[in-house]
């Protein structure tokens, strides 16, 4: 739903599976994470920017845009100087090494690279998390609360969401990784934060098993109550709304005329990242497609192009942090298609939940007739091949993640319109893929060298909910 009357003061949330349609505030909708009838929050309105409003973002910085988006989302909680406070400190050269923040190479003719990975972890969840640490830790401090972050991972938002965490001493950060999958730099990296608040649990299976356990701990109101349970992965709309701002960014980087199309493709397994892309698309920005590219796990590849949502046992790829077979933000998605019906999201994602399959051919069709979504898969070898060629060509060094991205670009260029690839994460994080693709491995950036060698810490936890919440019970303190 678009509002293009929208005001600061009329901005509220309401969750995919409420029928009832309660409302809930940002500050509110911040610090829970997920709504307590299992669904996940999202505005009642999509703000709408016209393009002559548009233009005149054209000469704004990286955190001026920010402000002008997330105010947008944030209503009555947050007065303006406060949040222009917070994002001026988040969306910083220091931190992100880089004025733009966002910076667009060139890669080909009318094919673009936006770099999203250059903050502190070195994925392109730090955008976001960056965000989300400055942003709970003023609203625990104004509420006078603690929270329990409570997470899951399978590769990149472990170490952003600790990054942004620690030593917050209002927040404790309890993540749940894959024992399996993870690279080793991947690994190195959460492990080797320390904090007193943070808290790494190696978890027996897939990522899709970790999300589960979370999910379930979150069903259990009174605990998590009693243990102010929190989210920050990409169930946490605080996160997608500050994913929105770098497609805002990206596009007035790249187009010469605000107005004219452009494509964007993104490699996605839990389909926050393209979900921004697509609230984005819905608040006004000129993009056409919207192109989601996966590995060998393929369920939304499989989703977009037959119409069936289907989970799939996860394999272990080249590409991990988009080994998952259940995408969380496509819940919020299915609800826009259903015309904000909760009563029928809730029934599907519920008989999803139960079969682990459902049909949506009529929805999917629509969505790709309105808002042209279409999608592409990449295996090893397609991922080995691009970060072999971009290397050759260009003399940039990309890593899997986002070789499945351009992979899809070049494989679907078929127009002078422009392209634009979202950059997910460092090489230096898969040295393994970078050492098979081109014989060598990338310069690491400083601070993270021989990191693997380093004091790590984690948990080792039995794989189910009730573990989890001893774990927590344990070891958190009230």
């Amino acid at each position: 739903m678009i509002n293009t009357s929208y005001t600061r003061y009329d901005m509220n949330y309401v969750s995919t599976r409420d029928e009832n349609t309660q409302t809930y505030t940002f500050s509110e909708v911040l610090l829970s994470g997920l709504a307590q009838d299992g669904g996940l929050f999202i505005p009642e309105i999509y703000p709408f920017i016209d393009h002559e409003t548009l233009k005149k973002y054209k000469s704004l910085s990286y955190a001026e845009i920010a402000y002008t988006i997330i105010e947008k989302f944030v209503g009555e909680s947050i007065p303006k100087k406060d949040l222009e406070e917070i994002l001026n400190k988040t969306y910083t050269e220091t931190k992100f090494k880089d004025s733009k923040i966002t910076p667009i190479k060139k890669l080909y003719n009318n094919i673009y690279l936006q770099d999203l990975s250059l903050g502190p972890s070195l994925a392109f969840k730090d955008l976001a998390m960056q965000f989300l640490g400055n942003i709970i830790e003023y609203e625990l401090t104004k509420q006078n609360k603690v929270l329990t972050i409570l997470g899951a991972s399978s590769g990149d938002t472990v170490s952003a969401a600790e990054e942004a965490m620690r030593s917050k001493e209002r927040i404790n950060v309890v993540m749940l990784t894959p024992k399996e999958g993870m690279s080793e730099f991947q690994k190195a990296q959460a492990g080797t934060i320390l904090d007193k608040n943070i808290f790494n649990i190696s978890v027996d299976g897939t990522f899709d098993i970790c999300q589960d356990i979370v999910k379930e701990v979150n069903k259990d109101i009174e605990f998590k109550q009693k243990y102010s349970i929190g989210a920050v992965n990409s169930i946490n709309w605080g996160r997608i709304c500050a994913q929105i701002v770098y497609y805002f960014y990206g596009y007035l980087n790249t187009v010469d005329t605000v107005g004219e199309p452009l494509d964007i493709i993104v490699p996605s397994g839990n389909f926050g990242n393209m979900l921004a892309g697509y609230i984005a698309k819905q608040m006004g920005l000129p993009i056409r497609k919207l192109i989601i590219a996966t590995n060998e796990n393929k369920v939304l590849d499989i989703l977009f192009k037959t119409g069936v949502y289907k989970q799939e046992t996860v394999v272990t790829t080249s590409s991990p942090s988009m080994d998952i077979s259940k995408a969380s933000n496509f819940e919020r998605l299915l609800y826009d298609c259903l015309k904000r019906n909760a009563k029928q999201c809730s029934k599907l994602m519920k008989e999803f939940e139960s079969k682990k399959e459902i049909n949506l051919s009529d929805l999917i069709t629509t969505l790709k007739e309105e808002h042209e979504f279409s999608s592409d898969s990449s295996t090893h070898e397609d991922r080995i091949k691009t970060i072999k060629t971009i290397y050759k060509d260009t003399k940039i060094i990309i890593d899997p993640h986002t070789a499945a991205a351009i992979h899809v670009a070049i494989k679907n260029k078929e127009s002078d319109i422009p392209m634009l690839c979202m950059e997910t994460a460092k090489p230096t994080k898969f040295e393994m893929t970078i050492q098979e693709s081109i014989g060598t491995i990338p310069k690491r950036e400083k601070g993270f060298e021989n990191i693997e060698s380093k004091k790590q810490k984690f948990y080792n936890v039995d794989s189910n909910a009730s573990a989890i919440k001893d774990f927590i019970r344990n070891n958190i303190k009230l």
